[in-house]
């Protein structure tokens, strides 16, 4: 077992294009690869589960702690041949100037991961070797295993870079990718495009995997990538036994509700309930007999007109609210449930009325960051006093916001700050604009499966 961490000298580099391509490229060679992603982060690893067959699992240096990230990767990475880890923004950023926290190299080190770093050389010559020199020596206790460049102009530009790196002495380079925008991942006003409503086509892929194996040194770099040492990434973590499953739970899948982190599924396995997936969008009935809903994040926005127009789910999602089954929403999930959602071109789109205000969408992000949660009294997730963590990302905001309407959350921002009452409660409904993931504290996973079985037992 071998892996590596891709990482950019900052955001915008190309490391998604670099992981999909490696992802793509051994795997047409016939080498079993797992991805990971670093950060809070959807987008990115539904694409890296199309180009490995293989889904791809976040890890988090804020939100989880050290433990649970060794323990996810080291049940994910499996058998696998290579894992491949995909960073977030440059190499060293994270939450202050001050710390290494939450930033892409903490987690190699994590693991025990060497690192490819990918450097834009657009403009550059020469000076590329000062730069990587910088990144090299900034933290003597991360492996640098080699350098991959971008943007490049030209043969000619490729050996300058090279020549640059030589003199240095000090890291490989292992290729260059030349210009290619037309490989670029398309984006819209939320970022990248998701896998769900618009895959990748095999076709990209394999010219990605072209790109790669005519470009870079696959061989040379296999050849660095030290094996995985029982006293790093496989060093033992927290174990936790599984229960049978005792109630069914009624997961939204499809192209409006697609933002899930993998390991909350298992978690809510691992608790007792069996995943049913359903379409809000196509569906005209919840499976059967399910005792719960998890209505995840997603673009509903996009798809309003459809989720609008789909009666016969909206009246079974708001019956079943009102019979007090157990109903956790995140982000488009609160939408669904909200009264309406009202797009950027003035249209207005009926949604459950299990919430009640309306949602309307914004022409610029209205939220971003991670947040703390605490359980300002029992509900759905635990008891009063229960934390966990997650992160917040929206272009939508409420309107008509009862005063009155309760609300389970305390959100406290990852730098402190005064707290925020969110968490809005109805019956045994939770909805929420915070993803969370239920890495971060099992119990809430636990408690929500626990409320889906004693509503099994009165039904």
């Amino acid at each position: 077992m071998r892996g590596l961490v891709v990482a950019g000298t900052h955001s915008g580099v190309g490391k998604t294009t670099l992981t999909l391509g490696l992802l793509a490229a051994w795997r047409r060679q016939g080498i079993s690869v797992r991805p990971f992603k670093v950060g809070p982060d959807f987008i990115d690893p539904g694409h890296h589960a199309q180009a490995a067959n293989s889904l791809s699992h976040n890890l988090d240096g804020w939100m989880l702690s050290r433990e649970e990230n060794l323990r996810i990767f080291r049940q994910h990475a499996g058998t696998a041949t290579i894992a491949v880890v995909e960073g977030v923004m440059g190499l060293f950023d994270g939450y202050d100037g001050n710390t290494e926290a939450g930033c892409t190299a903490q987690m190699a080190k994590w693991l025990g991961l060497p690192v490819l770093l990918l450097v834009d050389a657009r403009s550059m010559a020469r000076s590329a070797a000062a730069l990587v020199h910088g990144f090299a020596t900034f933290d003597r206790d991360l492996i640098l295993a080699g350098v991959v460049f971008n943007q490049v102009g030209s043969p000619t530009h490729l050996r300058y870079l090279r020549q640059a790196l030589e003199q240095a002495g000090e890291v490989r380079c292992f290729g260059g990718l030349p210009r290619e925008v037309e490989l670029a991942i398309p984006e819209r006003h939320l970022g990248l495009i998701t896998t769900d409503d618009h895959p990748l086509k095999e076709s990209y892929l394999e010219r990605l995997a072209d790109l790669i194996e005519s470009n870079l040194d696959l061989e040379g770099l296999l050849a660095v990538l030290p094996a995985l040492s029982q006293g790093k990434a496989w060093e033992e973590g927290p174990v936790y036994s599984s229960q049978p499953s005792e109630v069914r739970l009624a997961v939204a899948r499809d192209r409006a509700f697609c933002f899930y982190y993998p390991d909350n599924l298992k978690w809510l396995a691992r608790c007792g309930a069996e995943i049913v997936p359903f379409s809000p969008l196509d569906d005209t009935d919840l499976p059967a007999e399910v005792h719960g809903v998890y209505l995840g994040g997603g673009y509903p926005e996009l798809f309003a007109r459809q989720l609008s127009s789909n009666h016969a789910m909206l009246r079974i999602i708001r019956e079943r609210a009102g019979s007090g089954m157990p109903m956790y929403a995140e982000c488009g999930g609160l939408m669904y449930l909200s009264q309406e959602i009202q797009d950027l071109q003035g249209g207005r789109h009926a949604m459950a009325k299990v919430l009640p205000f309306g949602v309307r969408m914004l022409p610029r992000l209205k939220t971003l960051g991670y947040r703390e949660v605490t359980l300002a009294a029992n509900g759905l997730l635990g008891p009063a006093g229960t934390r966990a963590r997650g992160h917040e990302y929206h272009y939508s905001e409420m309107i008509s916001e009862p005063v009155d309407l309760p609300r389970l959350y305390r959100l406290t921002a990852r730098i402190g700050g005064k707290s925020v009452e969110e968490g809005y409660t109805v019956n045994q409904v939770l909805a929420s604009y915070v993803h969370l993931h239920f890495g971060s504290n099992p119990e809430v996973a636990w408690h929500f499966v626990g409320h889906c079985r004693r509503f099994k037992e009165k039904a």
